[in-house]
């Protein structure tokens, strides 16, 4: 085993000791990978979130300059309850191959084996900085790196590249869908069922508002980017829980409306918000008509855009040559990626493991998949001298 894969396994080992559940503080992993990085030689700053409780992590080897790359991971790993692990599921386990435990692919995996090169990277002659953002939250709607992103933007860092070390195999990913989830809430009129035109039905607006919402999501069907790879290749929107009403014959009062919007492309979530949000105006006036305090309020659960495939991708073009791939795919999972698209990158999404493993009880990394991504990052860091 080399000495970078050794290390890998012993940082991937301590990063899994830390239950970074999304529900629970980062502050902890944060603070041992700052740390570590600063140990390397790095520059380092920690980015708590107004809550206090999670912190994102930004540092940088090499020269204050614009270019180079950033290596992207999230901390925080899901929940493990209701899960029949076979071991501690925060206790590393290795068995041949293999190394067992929460996060080990999704994505601690990545993480551990950036910090594991961080000393072979600040041994070398950087011509171009290699930046580490490591986040919270991205498991409950990438809320680090909604934030990261414009502090970057502001200090006016502008990298050249980006590489999300989300679990591929190591395959090479230039796209996939966003990833919009709402909550929209009726507020009616309750009365006597036997006379319903006196009252606001809140589940029969919240009817409506759903078939709006359909007629919409066929609308996305004819707005398919002429030879997207995605499946199905348009924009998508699913009804995912309906709830009001308290009996058949009392005016439901209240309603609830849970869905969500993969878009394919930053247009169609444009398209699709400005269409219901008309809706939305008129329905709601016709509900206030009947009792002014009637209405309709939607609460965003998450919006995180897609990444677009590119047809100029300096990232694909600099992972294909270490890896000797021959193209680059698409994925239905979300990423952080087009975050940082949104900062000028030029972004893939590449990392060790398979997404078939993750959120599952006995998740696993292969060692030989980890030996993948150092090999990976060594190329890297010989491009940025």
């Amino acid at each position: 085993m080399s000495a970078h894969l050794a290390q890998t396994e012993t940082i991937l080992g301590d990063l899994i000791a830390y239950p970074t559940v999304s529900s629970d503080s980062n502050l902890a992993m944060i603070d041992h990978l700052a740390g570590r990085l600063e140990d390397a030689g790095a520059r380092t700053d920690v980015y708590r979130s107004p809550c206090g409780t999670k912190a994102n992590l930004f540092a940088t080897l090499g020269p204050d300059r614009d270019g180079g790359i950033v290596l992207s991971g999230h901390s925080d790993v899901v929940p493990v309850e209701d899960q029949s692990w076979t071991s501690d599921p925060f206790q590393m386990r290795r068995d041949g191959d293999l190394l067992y435990g929460r996060g080990t692919c999704d994505m601690k995996g990545f993480i551990a084996a950036c910090v594991a090169m961080a000393p072979d990277f600040a041994a070398r002659d950087l011509k171009r900085p290699i930046h580490f953002a490591f986040t919270h939250d991205e498991e409950v709607g990438c809320l680090g790196a909604r934030a990261l992103v414009p502090q970057l933007e502001a200090r006016g860092i502008r990298p050249a590249m980006a590489l999300i070390g989300e679990p591929t195999m190591m395959r090479i990913i230039e796209g996939h869908k966003g990833c919009c989830e709402y909550r929209t809430q009726f507020q009616g009129a309750e009365g006597h069922g036997s006379t319903p035109d006196l009252g606001v039905n809140a589940a029969e607006y919240a009817v409506r508002y759903v078939n709006r919402l359909l007629e919409l999501g066929e609308m996305l069907k004819t707005r398919a980017p002429q030879g997207s790879r995605f499946d199905p290749p348009w924009s998508t929107i699913n009804i995912g829980r309906i709830a009001g009403g308290v009996a058949t014959n009392v005016i439901a009062p209240r309603a609830e409306v849970e869905w969500e919007m993969r878009p394919v492309t930053q247009a169609d979530q444009i398209f699709v918000k400005a269409e219901i949000d008309a809706y939305v105006a008129d329905l709601g006036a016709r509900m206030r008509a009947i009792d002014p305090a009637a209405g309709i309020t939607t609460e965003i659960i998450g919006e995180v855009c897609g990444l677009e495939p590119m047809a100029q991708n300096l990232a694909r073009d600099l992972l294909a040559a270490l890896t000797g791939a021959n193209g680059a795919d698409v994925v239905p999972f979300g990423t952080e990626a087009g975050l940082f698209q949104t900062l000028g990158c030029d972004v893939v999404v590449c990392g060790p493991g398979s997404i078939d493993q993750a959120h599952k009880a006995d998740e696993f990394i292969s060692l030989s998949q980890l030996a993948s991504c150092l090999s990976l990052l060594s190329g890297i860091g010989d491009r940025m001298v």
